[in-house]
């Protein structure tokens, strides 16, 4: 490949992307850490930080292939172990476009790890991940934009409300499901129980991470440094997390008479993950829409998970990912400028974007529910509930997060 200014440009701005998407797993330890047990404050970090070695190491020797690898059935590619030429864009190097889609094959892996914290077996969770990031992520990926089957249809998912985030949040709600709440968590008559978060402080930094990381995750995905295209993406972007937080403390204020610092802080990502779909095709007025609807629908989807289900997630991951990576892939179908509903589009691509959601949901729902139920059957998925009164800390690991700091 000649080198240009316009490929040296782009792969920096690539490079950066990547890495900011990258630092968002450490806003996604900080969260699951902070929304959680001190006891089990060593076994998130090493969980998360293990995703990324595991899914990279993954999707460098299975999963790429599969998703971006010549393909004539709409179904599946693969061009050979490792990385090779096919599915990389024009002006940029073949290994900064693996790069950029590694660290978002990790990212839809820990989604699950949050939802099934405090009670999972830590060699369970290594083996989804692998499981995750080499074939269930790879295949719906090439639906999207691999060039498969839904990308031929139109079904547009700019970067990844569905592809990343549903994929995660459906394969946690199988897991949650199938692993059991945790003890102490539904008391005899079914009533659920409040199980303090341990520190506010550090999930809130988590999610400061998360919003940071995003830009990179957003803007990223024009896979080219085009002025206009990425300014309208970071306003919708920084506007969809903006509103969503509001709308979150408004609606907690007035109902509850207390704004809720947590749903606040679960608002805001439901509102990035709604309108990573949409980004580059919305208005700003539509990224503060669907900011607010995913934000109220995902404090009802919380409680509606927790006591009616009865699933137990302890940070929000199947609400926030699941429930609004779905609504904002399918509101793309109402707010795009171009061919949504209200906008002149009729009802043609909200069929599309539903059909979709409902596509790839279902993979990460059947593949999750089989590894699990596996997994339960054989070499059990959870600790044993001593271990889970200690704290994975020391079950786990045999140490504690905090030692040094007396707690």
């Amino acid at each position: 490949m000649e080198l240009t200014l316009t490929l040296a440009v782009n792969t920096v701005w690539i490079v950066v992307s990547s890495a900011l998407v990258f630092i968002m797993h450490a806003g996604f330890a900080c969260v699951e850490a902070g929304f959680t047990q001190s006891k089990n404050t060593a076994n998130i970090i090493m969980k998360n930080f293990m995703t990324i070695a595991i899914g990279t190491l993954a999707y460098y020797f299975i999963g790429y292939s599969l998703m971006f690898g010549s393909d004539s059935s709409g179904i599946i590619g693969w061009n050979g172990f490792g990385i090779n030429p096919g599915g990389s864009p024009d002006g940029l190097p073949l290994n900064v476009f693996w790069f950029f889609q590694a660290v978002f094959a990790a990212t839809c892996a820990t989604i699950v790890s949050g939802a099934v914290a405090e009670r999972t077996k830590f060699n369970v969770y290594l083996f989804f991940c692998l499981f995750v990031c080499s074939l269930v992520y790879p295949l719906t990926g090439h639906w999207i934009w691999g060039g498969g089957w839904l990308a031929q249809m139109g079904f547009h998912d700019f970067a990844g409300s569905t592809a990343v985030h549903a994929i995660g949040g459906f394969s946690a709600l199988a897991a949650a499901k199938i692993i059991g709440a945790r003890a102490g968590k539904y008391n005899h008559t079914g009533k659920s129980n409040t199980i303090p978060a341990h520190s506010i402080p550090l999930g809130a930094l988590g999610v400061l991470l998360l919003w940071f990381g995003w830009f990179g995750f957003n803007c990223g995905s024009t896979l080219s440094a085009d002025p206009e295209a990425i300014g309208i993406i970071a306003v919708n972007t920084v506007l969809a997390g903006a509103s969503a937080a509001l709308a979150a403390m408004l609606f907690t204020y007035i109902r509850d008479k207390k704004s809720d610092v947590g749903m606040t802080l679960n608002g805001c990502l439901a509102g990035l993950v709604g309108v990573t779909a949409g980004c580059d095709a919305v208005s700003p007025n539509g990224a503060i829409a669907i900011g607010i609807i995913c934000s109220i629908v995902m404090i009802f989807a919380c409680e509606a998970i927790d006591k009616k289900l009865r699933i137990d997630d302890p940070v929000g991951a199947i609400s926030v990912h699941g429930v609004c990576g779905a609504l904002g892939t399918i509101l793309v179908g109402v707010f795009a400028l171009d061919g949504g509903l209200l906008y002149g589009g009729g009802w043609h691509s909200i069929a599309i974007q539903s059909l979709g959601v409902a596509a790839c949901g279902s993979v990460a729902l059947i593949s999750a529910t089989l590894f699990f139920q596996t997994a339960k059957s054989t070499v059990k998925v959870r600790v044993h509930r001593r271990e889970e009164v200690m704290g994975l800390d020391e079950a786990e690991h045999g140490i504690s997060a905090y030692d040094m700091l007396g707690l």
